[in-house]
């Protein structure tokens, strides 16, 4: 299939110009592994002119709008990329391997992104401060200044509207580095912003490689805040980079998420859950569900009845729209494939399939299904990234707690159960981000603040506060006698 692409996907754009790098980089479909597109192949050099214009649009007319004016444009982008909708969902699908349904809901996030922080970009307010005689006090949110944005490969257009979006409506002036993987989305989006009039250099997109450009723009003295969703180890690189400069960092990493499931849940509605939680964009999505935690008197039950909904999964070509695409690239294959190597002394519950009509050059691993699990396996403690997941017994809350909080991670768990107080209790004592008691995901959450502790990270995006991590806190003491 031809890409429906209406933009040069290998220009970059820098100070509201579209330029030509010398160098390009091969865009591969992950479903059959040829090469669909090329992108720049941006440098240190390019990453440099872009933070200078970012500076520069801060001091030019993106610097001169108003909140609500910023807001307008915000709202214009989300009804561009409405608008463009099936195109940015085929793009996507083909660059990410993601089935084209997925797709589409990204397109329809990224809008509602948009659309969330265009009307909250003028509702943002400080506060007046009760305080001694002859002074009036008052606190004031302002932009950091230049931001950077390096977003990763399995949801590009969603981690764009949440990071980018949340920081231009602040009045931040944006360097967006995408992943080499997957910019074809980040590069509409650019284009889509240049269409409504954003003005020059309030985004600036670069792509490249991370050890290139990514390094280059983390560590750039002219970043006043970088956002990055990724890998742990890429993630302590960017803080060392970003702390020789003491800037702020969102770090949005890894996880290891678990869904507790009580002997009193309800299944009928959980098991949806249990399962789509773990295989969506093909397990690929650091919120995902990878850990099972079953009481044991309903164990063998749950086992059960997840085995039968893995043994109808299928995966196939993005475009054929199956349960789930390929990984992303034969490296991310490989690594899969080795976690799931390590599941020889533990039972497989359940495979899906492979379709038969998946291209011999895809990345495609069956999705598999692993029992009788417990909290200290290699599989119950390292991030797989792929369409996998091990449920483990527990007895009782405590027990359920230990093997909750038992990892490095603390992106996001949820609890299964219809006792009220249970619920309440294990969501305060569950060491993670966010907590979905009967639910897993609430629909992907706009509104709601997102982040981990731990090695899942830290800061939060989404939801008012993001606004408030794009932007410094000042106070203002004025005295009038």
């Amino acid at each position: 299939m031809t890409l429906p692409l209406w933009f040069e996907p290998t220009e970059i754009l820098i100070g509201g110009e579209w330029y030509m790098t010398p160098e390009t980089l091969a865009v591969e479909n992950p479903s059959d592994g040829a090469e669909i597109a090329r992108i720049a192949r941006g440098r240190a050099a390019d990453i440099d002119a872009a933070v200078g214009a970012a500076h520069a649009a801060l001091e030019g007319d993106w610097g001169q709008l108003s909140a609500a004016e910023r807001g307008r444009l915000l709202l214009a982008m989300s009804a561009r990329v409405l608008e463009r909708a099936e195109a940015l969902a085929i793009l996507e699908a083909m660059d990410v391997g993601k089935p084209l349904t997925q797709a589409r809901a990204d397109v329809v996030a990224l809008a509602r992104y948009l659309e969330f922080y265009g009307g909250a970009a003028d509702k943002i307010m400080g506060e007046t401060i009760p305080f001694q005689q002859g002074y009036t006090a008052y606190t004031l949110r302002e932009p950091h200044g230049v931001t950077a944005h390096i977003v990763p490969w399995n949801y590009p257009m969603q981690i764009i509207g949440r990071s980018v979006g949340a920081a231009l409506a602040m009045g931040n002036a944006a360097v967006l580095k995408p992943a080499e993987e997957a910019s074809l989305t980040a590069l509409a989006f650019a284009r889509i912003a240049h269409e409504v009039g954003l003005p020059a250099g309030a985004l600036n997109i670069v792509p490249g490689l991370g050890e290139e450009a990514g390094a280059a723009l983390s560590a750039h003295p002219g970043v006043n805040h970088i956002s990055f969703t990724g890998s742990v180890a890429v993630g302590q690189m960017i803080q060392g980079a970003a702390a020789a400069n003491v800037v702020p960092v969102t770090l949005e990493l890894g996880g290891k998420s678990p869904q507790l499931v009580f002997a009193d849940a309800d299944l009928d509605r959980a098991l949806p859950f249990l399962v789509n939680a773990g295989i969506q964009n093909a397990g690929q999505t650091c919120s995902a569900s990878s850990r099972i935690l079953v009481q044991r008197s309903i164990y063998d039950a749950v086992l059960d009845k997840m085995a039968a909904r893995y043994r109808d999964l299928v995966a196939g070509p993005a475009m054929s729209d199956r349960n789930l695409g390929p990984l992303i690239s034969a490296r991310q294959k490989e690594t899969v494939e080795g976690y799931l190597h390590l599941a020889a002394d533990l039972p497989i519950a359940a495979r899906g399939q492979i379709a038969p009509d998946a291209p011999e050059g895809g990345h495609y691993v069956a999705p598999t299904l692993i029992g009788g699990g417990f909290g200290a396996h290699r599989l119950a403690q390292e991030e797989i990234f792929g369409p996998a997941q091990i449920v483990i017994p527990f007895e009782d809350e405590e027990e359920a707690i230990a093997i909750a909080n038992g990892t490095e991670y603390g992106l996001v768990a949820s609890v299964w159960s219809e006792n009220g107080g249970r619920t309440m209790r294990l969501a305060k004592r569950l060491r993670v981000g966010q907590v979905f008691l009967n639910n897993y995901g609430a629909g992907g959450g706009v509104e709601l603040p997102f982040g981990g502790v731990g090695k899942s990270g830290h800061g939060r995006e989404k939801g008012f506060e993001a606004l408030y991590g794009f932007s410094s806190l000042k106070t203002v003491a004025a005295w009038h006698g």
